[in-house]
């Protein structure tokens, strides 16, 4: 596969992932009547289908990474060439704020607005680094023994983490950047962004270790 398709594959991708995110989350924030549990339910119903969706659908293309973490871990593996994962980067950050933009003109927001949503401290941080750390391991895993089954564990994964870890799972360096840019339910303030971001890369880096050791040998081509 073409260089060109991959990264408009990882663009569309992300972007569309990051459509689902926000604006579930705002359309679950208007039918909750101020009930968070349910609109974070709904929230992460939306989020785990459209990511199993999205995955079987470009998977084949680009290998659906829509995640820097991701892209660096394949690239770690040798999964991905290193001169791929600079434009990999770059295709997955605009792509997001893509879809964050498409996400609030569905609901007649600004394009973009600054979230005022406070997101930090030592256990929202532990949260990301526990939730990179098993997205990770759920796609270095799956890959390498069952790789038919990775678009399915990889949503069913994220779909738990919304709900197990206190910062209900960003997991993924490009969604934390562009959520900053939303002030809705799904945001998170720009100024907390950084320590989400130093966790996810953490997180993903012992995951890597850790998974590549226990399913030695075996690698996408």
């Amino acid at each position: 596969m073409t260089l060109a398709r991959r990264l408009v594959a990882e663009a569309l991708g992300t972007a569309m992932l990051l459509a689902v995110v926000v604006g579930s989350g705002i359309m679950a924030e208007q039918l909750a009547g101020g009930n968070v549990a349910i609109a974070l339910l709904a929230n992460t119903i939306a989020t785990g289908a459209g990511l199993v969706a999205l995955i079987l659908m470009l998977g084949t293309i680009s290998g659906a990474h829509f995640n820097p973490v991701v892209t660096l871990s394949e690239a770690w593996q040798k999964n991905l060439a290193a001169s791929d994962v600079l434009p990999y980067l770059a295709v997955q950050v605009a792509g997001a704020f893509a879809g964050v933009a498409a996400a609030h003109a569905m609901f007649g927001e600004p394009a973009f607005f600054a979230s005022v949503h406070a997101r930090t401290g030592p256990s929202q941080w532990w949260s990301e680094c526990v939730a990179t750390f098993g997205l990770v391991g759920v796609i270095i895993g799956c890959s390498r023994s069952r790789p038919s089954i990775t678009p399915f564990a990889v949503a069913a994964y994220i779909t738990s983490a919304y709900w197990f870890t206190a910062s209900t799972s960003f997991a993924n360096p490009a969604v934390t950047l562009a959520r900053a840019a939303t002030n809705t339910f799904a945001g998170i303030r720009p100024a907390d962004a950084p320590g989400f971001i130093l966790a996810q890369f953490a997180g993903g880096a012992a995951a890597t270790m850790l998974f590549a050791w226990l399913y030695p040998g075996r690698r996408n081509s």
